[in-house]
């Protein structure tokens, strides 16, 4: 019996020496661990998660998907005819800028070549609680407030992909075109509270951090939100297109809590009074976990949660200079006034 118990405690030394050991980040001249640097938040995983996918890809499943992704890249990229025929007015159909006639072709665009890994799994949806991997059902009159305010702009829609079928009066106020399109705002909640992949270009994210303050830098657009730490959030009275945030230390994990949204934004179809909780922990010497938690009584059924990582990157972080002068802006409105003529309106 002795001798099994010298042996169990044996096997447990040995398995204790073979476990990887806790990874230690480096620290700011305060203690806190160094969040520096610049991210790639270019990622194939979704927000949300297919029906009857599970939350986890294996690795068969994620490198089929990834080839895929990797051949319909390659067939984007390929050369265009300079002198090919103009598509038929409204598009032929197809997928592509010469099929819907878009602004880019593939080779302009960097929506991600991988699934998102975090303790070593790769992950099918960012969303994580609810366990089904789904953004939690609005409720009815968040429904029936997103229908009176069809016709305004939200912080997280993608770049206009015009059908002819948008909400009337769409095209009539150029404070009605969506806050990317108007170059105010990164598409598609990009610069958040909560920052999400847009599924586009322009990936990076800079963190940039003292004692008193943490900056985050977008690529997309020109947003840079400002973290003051152990602060006091603004009066009530005070909102603010990404909110106010304030940060604290709960370990080696950054918690960044933003509230005081302005009603402009709306991620999602929320209200101003959205609450995001983020956290930001360095796992190792080259990736960010980023978790955040959303929560608006008004506008979802409960609270809704997701993670995924923030690779760092070499690349450089350039100038977003837009539209200059916002000349397209008013391009755009004439365009739906040629329209309009050309329908008898």
């Amino acid at each position: 019996m002795r001798n099994i118990f010298i042996l169990l405690i044996l096997a447990a030394i040995t398995l204790a020496a073979q476990a990887p050991k806790p990874y230690t980040p480096p620290r700011m001249p305060d203690g806190h661990p160094d969040l520096q640097g610049t991210y790639d938040l270019a990622t194939l995983t979704p927000l949300e998660r297919a029906a009857g996918t599970n939350a986890v890809l294996t690795k068969e499943e994620a490198a089929k998907l990834e080839r895929g992704a990797a051949v319909a890249r390659e067939e984007g990229d390929k050369s265009i005819r300079g002198d090919r025929p103009a598509p038929p007015k409204g598009g032929d159909g197809s997928k592509g800028s010469a099929g819907n006639v878009g602004g880019y072709n593939t080779g302009w665009l960097d929506p991600g070549s991988t699934y998102t890994v975090v303790d070593g799994q790769k992950r099918s949806s960012i969303v994580i609680d609810p366990p089904n991997g789904r953004v939690p059902a609005m409720k009815p009159e968040a429904l029936r407030r997103m229908l009176s305010l069809v016709a305004r702009p939200t912080s997280d829609a993608q770049e206009s992909n015009d059908t002819g079928l948008e909400p009337a009066g769409s095209y009539d106020d150029p404070e009605r075109r969506p806050l990317g399109e108007r170059c105010l705002l990164g598409f598609g909640s990009t610069s958040g509270p909560p920052a999400l992949p847009d599924y586009f270009y322009n990936n990076l994210h800079q963190i940039v951090q003292t004692r008193d303050t943490v900056m985050i830098l977008t690529e997309m657009v020109h947003d840079a939100r400002i973290v003051r730490m152990n602060a006091q959030h603004l009066p009530k009275s005070i909102r603010r297109w990404m909110g106010d945030s304030v940060g604290h230390w709960e370990g080696d994990t950054l918690v960044v809590d933003t509230t005081n949204f302005t009603d402009k934004t709306r991620f999602r179809g929320s209200t101003e009074n959205l609450h995001v909780i983020e956290r930001f922990t360095r796992v190792d010497a080259r990736t960010l976990l980023y978790r955040f938690t959303i929560e608006d009584p008004e506008t979802w059924e409960k609270p809704w949660s997701g993670e995924y990582a923030w690779p760092a990157t070499d690349s450089h972080i350039y100038e977003y200079a837009c539209h200059e002068a916002n000349y397209a802006l008013s391009d755009i409105l004439h365009g739906a006034r040629v329209r309009e003529a050309e329908q008898g309106k």
